[in-house]
């Protein structure tokens, strides 16, 4: 499933410094439960992607319910405020062939570039720091010439109240492995991605 999620106007920006960083958390901690799991997401500045798998629409809708709360609790404590943060009902849209997966991923993991057309550019080679790029194994180049993959990844990069306990190299995951066949490799059938290409 490709699930969107708007949020309301007086919220700041969710790729800014530190909101980013709690959104990311939050995210984490929700990537898996009641028979949903994040499989991909790209946080933008008003609204956030997430790529998800679901065993029926039941777990669907308490996978975004839950996740949707942690990450307006998340983001009401960065931002010192109260009150809703999500606009409405979120829009979500089932993918069923390789093609409409490889072009979710596409448009999930490359979303930056869409949105800084006029306003910068992404530089070419580089992935979207604000989403899951950094646990996404389908790139057509080698992990090495797909710029600020490591970056994301590396707790040495999180600021200190986000690293925790955790004793490893990498920061913990915030997405969990794809199960179903499209998102593991049948997109695959299409190409693999260019770190370059944009959304449609």
């Amino acid at each position: 499933m490709h699930v969107t999620l708007r949020v309301v106007k007086d919220i700041p920006s969710l790729r800014e410094g530190m909101v980013f960083f709690e959104v990311r958390r939050a995210l984490g901690a929700a990537r898996e439960r009641f028979g949903f799991r994040l499989v991909h997401f790209s946080v933008q500045r008003d609204h956030v992607h997430l790529l998800a798998e679901a065993q029926d629409r039941r777990a669907l809708a308490r996978g975004v319910q839950g996740l949707s709360i942690r990450v307006a609790r998340a983001v009401n404590r960065r931002a010192k405020r109260s009150g809703r943060v999500f606009a409405d009902r979120y829009h979500v849209r089932a993918l069923k062939t390789p093609r409409e997966a490889r072009a979710a991923l596409v448009y999930v993991l490359m979303n930056a570039r869409k949105h800084a057309r006029g306003r910068g550019r992404l530089a070419a080679g580089f992935a979207d720091f604000c989403s899951s790029a950094a646990w996404f194994a389908g790139w057509r180049r080698p992990r090495e010439l797909v710029f600020g993959l490591e970056t994301a990844r590396s707790r040495k990069r999180l600021p200190h109240e986000f690293v925790g306990m955790h004793s490893g190299v990498d920061a913990p995951a915030p997405v969990v492995p794809p199960r179903t066949w499209l998102l593991r490799v049948g997109f695959l059938r299409r190409g693999a991605i260019d770190p370059d290409e944009a959304p449609a």
